[in-house]
């Protein structure tokens, strides 16, 4: 009896203290809101997720993730689950909450508010996030941002539309970062929805559609994309892929039968936009270029 009850207590101590220590880990992940940027009285959000308590030394790097949604809905929250997975691995990680293209009554379209304020909003969060790099402890060349969907779209544009900025913005500190992530990321806006959100603008659709932008020495990127998308057509990531190794930029494109918009779907851990096996190639392009 005593030589089979010890090691089943010590089994189930082992369980015990590695329960201890998986919920240890999750509790320093924390997050914290903060106000990035005030327009037309309204505050928009940067949500920021990091180790309590870290005493590193070297400065890390840092992912911002932006959220999908037709320029006119979705929200920082999609990518909360990401930003807790790279945090707890050392990233200094953000999600970013920008203007969406309806009105306070939620007309769509809305006069004020159009694709190009998301275009403004975002550059204007990456310039935030590069200028407090020192309060993260954040290497300022050590930047991703990624997005899915229309999330993709602003990604892209962080790194391009350098005549696109708030009048507000520092223009010193630059939004451009230093790896992109598409996840069913949108390549162009030269489509029915961006003309109709852009109304009396849209003569300038053509300057915010990254793959009409396209120009030597962008960061790398790599994109994920399901060949049965039916809200961003697979033809359009590959087009984007050639007019980028086209201009010798680095372009990894991972291509999925019969996955659509939503990549991760059926398994909502990450908002059924990514999954395990995606995050493991992201993981993999990061290390590649010094991030991890």
């Amino acid at each position: 009896m005593t030589k089979r009850f010890y090691p089943v207590l010590l089994f189930l101590t082992l369980i015990s203290m590695s329960t201890a220590i998986t919920g240890a880990e999750k509790a320093q992940v924390q997050h914290t809101e903060h106000i990035y940027k005030i327009v037309d009285d309204t505050e928009l959000i940067i949500h920021t997720f990091t180790i309590e308590n870290a005493t590193e030394e070297t400065p890390k790097s840092a992912i911002v993730f932006i959220h999908g949604g037709g320029w006119a809905s979705g929200e920082p929250s999609v990518f909360f689950a990401a930003c807790k997975r790279y945090a707890s691995m050392g990233f200094a990680t953000f999600s970013v909450q920008y203007r969406l293209a309806e009105n306070k009554r939620g007309d769509i379209p809305s006069p004020k508010l159009t694709p190009i304020e998301c275009v403004l909003d975002v550059r204007s969060a990456m310039r935030w996030v590069r200028s407090h790099s020192k309060d993260f402890n954040i290497d300022p060349q050590k930047i991703v941002v990624g997005g899915h969907s229309v999330g993709g779209q602003l990604t892209l544009a962080t790194a391009l539309f350098d005549s696109i900025n708030e009048a507000s913005d520092d223009l010193s500190v630059s939004p451009i970062p230093n790896g992109m992530l598409l996840y069913s990321g949108t390549p162009d806006t030269i489509e029915a929805w961006c003309d109709y959100l852009l109304a009396d603008r849209r003569q300038q659709i053509w300057t915010i559609s990254p793959a009409h932008n396209v120009r030597p020495e962008m960061p790398p990127a790599i994109a994920f994309h399901g060949k049965s998308d039916h809200v961003v057509p697979f033809w359009k990531v590959r087009r984007l892929s050639g007019f980028m190794k086209k201009a010798d930029n680095y372009f990894e494109l991972h291509a999925y039968e019969n996955r659509e918009h939503y990549l991760g779907k059926g398994d909502d851990t990450y908002s059924e936009i990514l999954d395990d096996e995606i995050l493991e190639k992201t993981d993999a392009f990061l290390r590649k270029f010094g991030f991890m």
